[in-house]
């Protein structure tokens, strides 16, 4: 487009309505927004936010063999209409865990450096997030034993100071039953929605 504006194909001298050259001394200007999330964090209290922050978790089923892979999926929700920012621990925004053990881990692999974070969430939003258990406890560096046969919570929370308390923990169930208890069926494994 360029090229026909620079070689006065568009000029004729007969016509009136030809384009006109811009002038370079005349910049557009942007629109100016306010910022929401910093606004929010200015006016909204901090446990207002906490509050109105949810956690759940869902499983596509609520029984599984032994062995087979659990996905489950994590949801987020902020029904705000102004953005909600969480202040947290660490960078290490949230976490999951398996009756209790952060990750299926028994054993401290990692330490989230300390100093604080944020968790935003813009305004009405969701957030979700896929992950998996394959029914194994890590009890160190290079080993993993696997789950028995039971009842196990998986839960998912913010990595704030008590966060149950704060209401910002959601979990949930699931029982593992022996492959000779459990029906067949050919959706068990299903990928959580992502």
């Amino acid at each position: 487009m360029r090229r026909i504006y620079e070689s006065d194909a568009l000029r004729r001298d007969d016509e009136p309505f030809t384009p006109h050259e811009r002038e370079s001394s005349v910049r557009p200007q942007l629109l100016r927004s306010v910022n929401s999330t910093g606004l929010s964090r200015l006016l909204v209290p901090s446990g207002l936010g906490q509050q109105a922050i949810s956690i759940e978790i869902t499983t596509p089923r609520t029984e599984y063999p032994a062995g087979v892979t659990i996905p489950f999926t994590v949801t987020m929700r902020n029904p705000m209409p102004v953005p909600i920012t969480i202040p947290t621990n660490s960078p290490l925004l949230w976490t999951w865990s398996v009756d209790g053990a952060t990750e299926a881990t028994r054993v401290s692999l990692r330490d989230p450096p300390d100093e604080p974070g944020e968790f935003v969430f813009d305004r009405g939003e969701r957030k979700r997030f896929g992950k998996r258990w394959d029914q194994r406890f890590r009890v160190s560096e290079t080993e993993w034993v696997p789950a028995e046969p039971g009842t196990y919570t998986i839960a998912a929370e913010l990595n704030v100071d008590a966060p149950a308390e704060a209401g910002l923990r959601g979990e949930t169930t699931v029982r593992i039953v022996p492959d000779s208890d459990f029906e067949d069926d050919p959706d068990v494994t299903a990928a959580p929605d992502a």
